[in-house]
């Protein structure tokens, strides 16, 4: 089985610093399953492609009210962002 290395954007690593300390922990733990199958939907990994027409497809990963946006390129997931809900659809029409 293929291992992916998560990697976070300077974005998301000041998004996710932005957080408290045990919400930020909590969607760190869970970022964990990215290494594993990064686009593959499991129990505690709720993972939805948001569009896939273009070369590399986005994805994201539901984590209660936040959001991880990210692409799979090769073997790295590249995470663009983290952010609330209410923040993270806006503009990816």
């Amino acid at each position: 089985m293929t291992r992916f290395e998560v990697l976070l954007s300077r974005t998301a690593q000041r998004q996710l610093g932005a957080f408290p300390a045990d919400i930020a922990g909590r969607i760190k733990r869970k970022m964990r399953v990215l290494g594993e199958a990064p686009t593959r939907p499991r129990p505690g990994a709720d993972i939805r492609m948001l569009w896939g027409y273009d070369e590399p497809a986005m994805y994201r990963l539901r984590i209660g009210d936040y959001r991880v946006l990210y692409f799979v390129m090769a073997d790295e997931v590249r995470v663009t962002e983290v952010l609330h809900r209410s923040k993270a659809y806006r503009g990816l029409d």
